[in-house]
């Protein structure tokens, strides 16, 4: 798990000339760079809401055994809670580790820490 996961916001085209400046070798990724890329202020907003917030720190602190046991835990349905963790998970903020047919959730850091670019 990264103990701090950055996280920035560049418009999709500053990350796209970004990428591929990596990718065509003209440029490194600097290891003080953020490791998650937003393009608006608000999408940022709306995948660190105070509720989608509240389920990373019970993924941290609760470690659940599976989807279930979490939305249990937070008191919400559990198609909504999978419904946001997937988003999270698009963005890096989670993974998921299956065991079988269950799917228990993980965060990939410890502290989010936001960069303005």
């Amino acid at each position: 798990m990264n103990k701090v996961l950055k996280v920035g916001i560049a418009t999709v085209q500053e990350q796209r000339a970004r990428s591929l400046a990596i990718a065509a070798g003209t440029r490194q990724r600097g290891d003080d760079e953020p490791h998650v890329w937003f393009p608006s202020v608000a999408a940022m907003a709306r995948v660190l809401s105070d509720e989608n917030m509240a389920l990373l720190k019970a993924v941290r602190e609760q470690r659940p055994d599976s989807m279930d046991t979490l939305a249990k835990v937070v008191g919400k349905q559990a198609p909504n809670v999978s419904r946001s963790l997937h988003t999270m998970a698009a963005y890096g903020l989670v993974e998921f580790i299956k065991n079988g047919r269950t799917v228990m959730p993980q965060a990939t850091f410890e502290h989010l820490s936001v960069e303005f670019c």
